[in-house]
């Protein structure tokens, strides 16, 4: 019976929350490949990756509901369920504030700004690690909620520091860049829509960092 109920255990939520990393990692990487090309000029493939940044997102989507509909019960869980579901909702809103982001990009088909062009790819470029990371995570914490690993543990924790570093660059990135959008650009509709933009673009390493953040919940002591 030991046996039995080890194997139902060690079939955990977990290696489906794998999927939806890696689906969040893809994205993040047609993220800044669309913003990137539109943010430099109007670009020819911005609609299309897009496109398949929506695609991504609705396979997202089919994994986080399967992960939902199919949760163990009690003891099959290796952790707090809510705890778990906390991770997979902040997880997931990555996916929805790069969505977000190039739908508000999207409203701007004249490009972005030559002023602020530049800080603005910075910014793009500075959420895409802690995204990254995130799968890294995820990859680590099926093996560790198997073994338990002392050593699993630490790298988890060291990642989880690195997510958060990443996401404090970010943030210093954003306040600048808003600091500089209102003392360079003057139209007031541009303002309004640079701000936004980047506070959408820096919610995206909010929410790796707050997943990170459960993460850390789910394997303490």
């Amino acid at each position: 019976m030991r046996l039995l109920i080890s194997s139902l255990f060690y079939r955990s939520p977990f290696e489906n929350l794998q999927k939806h990393a890696d689906k969040v990692r893809e994205c993040a990487r047609l993220f800044k490949e669309a913003a990137v090309c539109h943010v430099g000029e109007e670009c020819e493939m911005f609609d299309m990756l897009v496109d398949k940044v929506s695609q991504l997102e609705h396979e997202a989507d089919d994994i986080k509901r399967n992960i939902r509909n199919h949760l163990p019960y009690g003891i099959f869980m290796p952790v707090d369920k809510f705890q778990f579901l906390h991770y997979l909702r902040e997880q997931d809103k990555v996916l929805d504030e790069v969505e977000e982001a190039l739908f508000w990009l999207s409203f701007r088909p004249r490009s972005i700004p030559k002023e602020v062009a530049a800080d603005l790819n910075k910014l793009v470029q500075a959420v895409i690690p802690p995204i990254e990371v995130l799968s890294d995570l995820v990859s680590l914490a099926v093996r560790f909620f198997k073994t338990r690993s002392s050593t699993l543990r630490e790298q988890m924790k060291a990642l989880i520091r690195d997510i958060r570093k990443y996401e404090g660059d970010a943030d210093d990135l954003e306040r600048e860049l808003k600091f500089k959008i209102f003392n360079v650009i003057k139209d007031p509709l541009a303002v309004f829509h640079l701000v936004h933009l980047v506070e959408i673009i820096g919610e995206i390493a909010d929410h790796a960092q707050n997943a990170s953040d459960r993460m850390r919940a789910m394997i303490a002591r």
